[in-house]
């Protein structure tokens, strides 16, 4: 659930990150999108200048429930855990351990600051359906260069993703099948470019709710990218009953977008 604008797919969608070769590296990619690289180059941020700002940002009881999550998987885990809000709002990671629940956008806010702990470079994608459906947001991370993403949603085919995936674009597409709407309409199109939320310190986005939308109002400004044009969307088949049971298995209907 966030509330960024719908990605509208075109006849001639750029190709982005897709086909870059192993090891290309995200600092290259980014010249070549010709975007400001500030928003989300992977530069080495040090352990003592991270432990600060955690001690600053979080209480005690709430470190300590940080301080279990140490693995991107166990960040995962601790996500699926919680229920799945509805709310009109957004949670700063802080917020979302003292409330108990998230959203795709405060689930990856949580999980880029659990992994910025591990040593991970705070970066979020947003996935861009078409106009009827919901974007999705995931937060990344890298093991020995190859991605992978934690994410919080009401569908269970859009959350974990192994690091095993070699270019960006490899990764999203994992998400297109079971990316999809109450209607059975498979509904992804786009990505955004990642955002560093590095930038987003001064605005204390880790423990507090009150600029968040400042991180929604970048996401809609940065380079999106297509997955597919308007022959392969109007050629797509309807999801089968049993895939679609299966991926809203223990969702909250509340939360579901309705076209």
């Amino acid at each position: 659930m966030s509330l960024s604008t719908r990605w509208q797919s075109s006849a001639a969608l750029p190709c982005g990150l897709s086909g870059a070769p192993k090891g290309f590296c995200l600092r290259n990619a980014v010249r070549a999108l010709g975007m400001p690289s500030g928003d989300y180059t992977n530069s080495y941020e040090g352990t003592g200048a991270v432990e600060h700002i955690f001690h600053k940002t979080f209480s005690q009881s709430e470190r300590e429930v940080l301080s279990r999550l140490t693995t991107p998987y166990k960040i995962q885990t601790y996500l699926l855990d919680l229920p799945y809000s509805a709310d009109e709002r957004y949670r700063c990671p802080a917020s979302v351990i003292r409330d108990r629940t998230a959203h795709c956008f405060d689930g990856a806010l949580f999980a880029a600051a659990a992994l910025r702990r591990l040593g991970h470079t705070p970066l979020i994608v947003d996935l861009l359906p078409n106009d009827r459906d919901d974007d999705h947001l995931i937060a990344l991370f890298k093991v020995r260069g190859y991605w992978g993403a934690v994410a919080k949603s009401n569908f269970s085919g859009l959350t974990f993703r192994e690091p095993i995936h070699r270019t960006l674009r490899e990764l999203v597409l994992t998400y297109f099948e079971p990316f999809y709407n109450v209607q059975k309409e498979k509904t992804l199109r786009a990505y955004t470019v990642p955002l560093q939320l590095r930038r987003f310190d001064r605005l204390n986005w880790m423990g507090s709710d009150d600029r968040l939308d400042d991180i929604g109002i970048r996401l809609d400004e940065i380079r999106k990218i297509g997955l597919i044009d308007r022959p392969m969307a109007r050629g797509l088949s309807p999801l089968d009953e049993r895939s679609y049971n299966a991926g809203l298995l223990g969702a909250n209907w509340d939360g579901l977008y309705k076209p």
